[in-house]
């Protein structure tokens, strides 16, 4: 064994081992956490404080910045407040002019029906107007093929002067349609007087 070999104890041996490890694993940690794998500032905290090292304080928020953020925020808030009763305001409107609509709709729908009654109502009553004048003009065309007296005679016997005014001026149009002079004056003639005065003058006041 040389001469200045110098016997080192178990213990110190074992301390030198557990402070080389500790070193390691410090040395280690805080390499990672450099490189961003782990962090270990928290874990190795009292470490740090007892050796000196100061831990990197974070950056307090300029209160500037938070009253200009909060501002921001309350007047993004108002604007949406606002936009909303606009939105509300808009939804009204719209209801109330659905509802106009639909009123009118209903309205033009009513008005619609009762055209179609009254173009049927038309349509019937001019069917009846042909019907009626097709007969009368029938009859008059038999009175008028009749001696004088025989068809003034059936025209005293109609109890409705207007039926006889109606015969009388059908003779009068189909006499104007042929080119001839109309019966109607001497029928009249063949009539009593006070019946005939009556019809001349409802025909005066033809409907």
């Amino acid at each position: 064994m040389p001469e200045n070999y110098t016997r080192v104890g178990p213990g110190l041996r074992i301390f030198a081992l557990v402070f080389l490890i500790v070193l390691l694993l410090l040395g280690g940690g805080l390499w990672l956490t450099y490189l961003g794998v782990i962090d270990v500032r928290e874990q190795l905290s009292p470490l740090l404080d007892l050796i000196g090292v100061k831990r990197p304080q974070p950056a307090a928020a300029l209160p500037g910045i938070t009253l200009l953020e909060s501002a921001r925020i309350e007047k993004e808030r108002e604007a949406l407040k606002l936009r909303e009763a606009e939105l509300e305001e808009w939804e009204r409107r719209l209801g109330e002019r659905e509802a106009e609509l639909e009123s009118m709709w209903e309205e033009l729908q009513e008005k619609q029906k009762a055209l179609e009654e009254q173009q049927k109502s038309f349509n019937e009553q001019m069917k009846q107007y042909e019907n009626k004048r097709a007969i009368v003009r029938q009859t008059a065309q038999y009175l008028i093929n009749m001696p004088p007296d025989r068809a003034v005679e059936i025209l005293l016997n109609m109890e409705d002067d207007q039926d006889v005014i109606d015969i009388l001026w059908m003779v009068d149009e189909i006499a104007a349609e042929t080119g001839e002079d109309s019966i109607v004056p001497y029928w009249l003639s063949l009539m009593p007087a006070d019946r005939a005065a009556r019809l001349q003058r409802k025909m005066v006041r033809r409907p």
